[in-house]
């Protein structure tokens, strides 16, 4: 199973061509989709006919929506509003369970409780679950420092913890949870060409967070980086494939 994961930046506006387009270069099988801004449900079924898809929305009381795709039917979907700054979208993908999420992007301690109550709620030691997006958090065992320096004050803060380390307690309660870093080490999904004079640091905030069942299967995870996606979006995609048998990866 290939799956990929995008933050398209306020619903892709007029570069939505070109993120269709690597969409259906990459073929994934599943699709974790942030920030639809301005999509409703017709919206995004709409797009998913177009990719040959299915598709569940899940609207947003504060934020963006986000949604899950996929190229078989969904199952048993949920849509997660109030509880979080953004959405976050549940659907069932065979024995798959897929959260499509997008976390707090301007407060680290509301981003850290999302974390742990998504974390509580969908780990499952015997079974396939799959945390994928926007986690807007930084990693473990990195050192940050520098790419903290560069940025703004403003901007700055939105990854700092109360005493101004930098703050990764979003992916820690994930990982303490139990769910795998299956892309550690892909390197930084923002900020692509087109917007590095915005308010990113070089930083990975996209995320595949797998229960160990699914974890056991990765075969590759990278993060697409070309022409195309330097301008598609202020985020590059994170493509992965999960499989029983030992794949190659493509591209």
């Amino acid at each position: 199973m290939r799956v990929m994961t995008w933050n398209i930046l306020v619903g892709g506006q007029d570069r939505l061509g070109a993120i269709l387009d690597v969409v259906r270069r990459e073929r994934p099988d599943v699709l974790a989709l942030q920030e639809l801004k301005g999509w409703s449900a017709k919206r995004v079924g709409e797009v998913a006919g177009e990719l040959g898809m299915t598709a569940h929305l899940a609207p947003s009381v504060f934020g963006q929506p986000v949604a899950v795709l996929a190229r078989t039917a969904l199952t048993r979907t949920r849509s997660i509003t109030w509880r979080l700054h953004h959405a976050a979208a549940v659907a069932t993908v065979g024995d798959l369970t897929v959260v499509s999420t997008h976390l707090n992007p301007f407060s680290p301690e509301r981003r850290r409780r999302e974390a742990t109550w998504l974390a509580a709620c969908f780990f499952r030691t015997r079974r396939k679950v799959l945390i994928a997006g926007d986690l807007n958090s930084l990693d473990p065992g990195t050192d940050h420092a520098e790419a903290l320096a560069v940025i703004d004050q403003r901007y700055q803060r939105r990854h700092l913890t109360p005493a101004g380390t930098a703050d990764t307690r979003a992916i820690r309660a994930l990982l303490d949870a139990g769910f795998v870093d299956v892309g550690r080490g892909i390197g930084a999904t923002v900020p692509t060409a087109r917007y590095r004079e915005r308010e990113f640091g070089v930083f990975r905030l996209d995320y595949l967070m797998a229960s160990p069942p699914l974890a056991r299967l990765t075969r590759y995870v990278s993060v697409r980086r070309d022409e195309v996606t330097d301008r598609a979006s202020d985020h590059y995609p994170v493509v992965a494939s999960f499989s029983d048998e030992t794949e190659q990866p493509a591209g």
